[in-house]
């Protein structure tokens, strides 16, 4: 049973637990690293059933993973689709900086740890606590943790992309999702989440398309050409857009595009 999380501890708790597989990324790596140069500060102990990393090798993993973070949440989430959904809408209201980038941003970060949360508590609560606790190894977990995540990407990835991505890289169409490697899933869903991200931008863009060709047809019937009708639609884009409550039925529309179990 997955247990649930306060309001206000779960985006801390699901950051927390994104954070921890990173690093459970990088510690294969590490006695690799160790070896090499043969610098004291990288030294490894060999314990009693296990290795003992030094400090500032484990400052160095956790460097490696908070580095790797901004890729992974790029690449492996929602992120992409909401924030060119929300660029394209704020382009099709035409005003300019309003909302400006961080907003954008934080209000994409938000809606994506909301869309992930049943995969970063499943991830948190399948691979990371048991990790944790040295009831699952390194390598188990990090086969584990790329599973759940490859779950998430199969069911949101299209299948002619995954076709393309698969031909091309000379294999044959495999049996099942845990058969599709990482390396032809993630360009594959890259690809699915820039289609879908336009289609909807597309869909965004019609009405306000359309009140600006009435203001500017309206302008011109008038003889006021020297006023710019991007000046006097905007009132009415903004004034459409709230009447519709277009923030909540933006947003509603793009959690729902999404399937997770």
């Amino acid at each position: 049973m997955i247990p649930t999380l306060s309001p206000m501890s779960r985006p801390a708790s699901l950051l927390a637990g994104l954070a921890s597989f990173l690093l459970i990324l990088a510690l294969p790596a590490l006695p690799a690293l160790a070896q090499v140069g043969g610098i004291p500060a990288f030294n490894v102990s060999e314990g009693n059933g296990g290795s003992t990393y030094s400090l500032s090798l484990q400052i160095l993993a956790l460097m490696t993973a908070l580095t790797l973070l901004p890729s992974l949440v790029l690449g492996m989430t929602s992120f992409t689709r909401i924030i060119i959904v929300l660029s394209i809408l704020r382009q099709a209201m035409g005003t300019q900086q309003t909302p400006p980038n961080q907003v954008l941003v934080a209000i994409a970060l938000f809606l994506t740890l909301f869309i992930m949360a049943p995969t970063f508590t499943t991830l948190n609560t399948d691979v990371i606590g048991p990790y944790l606790d040295g009831a699952l190894p390194a390598e188990q977990a990090l086969a584990n943790g790329a599973e759940v995540m490859k779950r998430f990407l199969v069911q949101n990835t299209r299948v002619n992309d995954l076709i393309m991505f698969t031909e091309m890289m000379g294999d044959q169409p495999y049996a099942s999702a845990e058969d599709v490697p990482l390396n032809v899933l993630l360009p594959a869903f890259i690809t699915s989440e820039l289609k879908t991200a336009f289609q909807i931008g597309f869909l965004l863009f019609l009405p306000f398309l359309v009140i600006d060709m009435v203001i500017a047809s309206t302008l011109m019937s008038l003889g006021m050409m020297m006023l710019s009708p991007m000046l006097v639609s905007l009132p009415f884009k903004l004034l459409l857009f709230v009447l519709v409550d277009g923030w909540a039925m933006t947003v509603g529309s793009l959690v729902a595009t999404y399937q997770v179990t």
